[in-house]
């Protein structure tokens, strides 16, 4: 049997973390070489201690908010040198479904492999537009595409009620930091999640590494889970994500993209300067000011 550890963030989540867990649960009492660990990141909730308290996972507590990258990787550092076979990064505010591990699985033998993702009901972009019995259904991933011109990685099926007709396996431009099952081999070649992009993009940058290392990058349908969008960061739009998308779009282009859309990439964010967040963000990039840069969460 492959062994395989699941790496679970928690920053001040504690409620998403705990129903997250309470879904993998059932799969852990059925599988001995599945090893849960939970990191977390200097929380100042209650997450602490409770999550200290239960017996099945191996929690880690950080002394700072390391980000999604620094804090996920000290999970797969300690699942290295457990000798794991797989790891599993999880955000904190997913559901699993209970036979979402093996096919997932199979599909990251040779690299890397995220799963059909559905919005948890009441998280979808809009709610109104579908009947209650689609709710559930709703597709927050199916595979993703790389759009290089802009520099704006986009999920394919985001929106639709699954119908199948994204049922088939496939490699896919990017695998989602929501939910990547990950080859030991991959981090032990390519390394880790970059820390300099602290959070976004980091999953991104992972996958462009590991297929220039000639591994794959998989979307595996038959392996389902739930997100609850944005849950762990504030939100879609918020302050947050418009600095860290910002920065780290430039970091990414900058580092894979072709020179005339370098070009216009840093175009695009001088015309954002009557923006604080996008500026402080334009400003942090060009002084090399990276991990948590200069954000302040007010």
């Amino acid at each position: 049997m492959k062994k395989i550890s699941v790496v679970i963030l928690n920053y001040n989540g504690l409620k998403d973390t705990l129903e997250c867990l309470d879904s993998l649960k059932p799969i852990k009492d059925k599988n001995k070489f599945l090893e849960v660990v939970v990191v977390d990141n200097n929380s100042t909730d209650k997450s602490p201690n409770e999550l200290s308290q239960i017996n099945w996972i191996k929690f880690i507590q950080n002394k700072d908010n390391l980000g999604y990258a620094g804090g996920n990787n000290v999970g797969i550092k300690f699942a290295l040198e457990k000798e794991a076979d797989f790891i599993l990064v999880l955000n904190n505010d997913t559901i699993v479904d209970l036979n979402f591990i093996e096919p997932l699985t199979t599909s990251a033998e040779k690299g890397i492999a995220s799963p059909k993702i559905y919005f948890a009901k009441g998280y979808e972009f809009h709610h109104a537009r579908y009947q209650k019995k689609d709710l559930g259904k709703v597709i927050w991933f199916a595979g993703g595409k790389m759009d290089w011109d802009n520099v704006i990685g986009k999920h394919v099926g985001v929106d639709e009620v699954d119908m199948g007709q994204f049922d088939k396996e496939k490699d896919t431009d990017l695998a989602t930091g929501a939910c990547l099952m990950v080859k030991s081999d991959v981090f032990k070649k390519i390394g880790l999640f970059d820390e300099r992009y602290f959070l976004y993009f980091e999953d991104a940058d992972l996958c462009e590494r590991a297929r220039k290392a000639d591994f794959s990058v998989k979307y595996q349908p038959q392996s389902t889970i739930w997100h609850k969008n944005a849950g762990s960061t504030g939100g879609s739009g918020s302050k947050l994500q418009d600095y860290f998308i910002t920065r780290n779009r430039l970091l990414f282009g900058f580092k894979y993209a072709k020179l005339r859309t370098k070009i216009a990439l840093l175009r695009q964010a001088f015309s954002s300067l009557n923006d604080p967040i996008k500026r402080q963000a334009l400003f942090d990039f060009l002084i090399l000011n990276f991990g948590k840069g200069s954000f302040i969460n007010d």
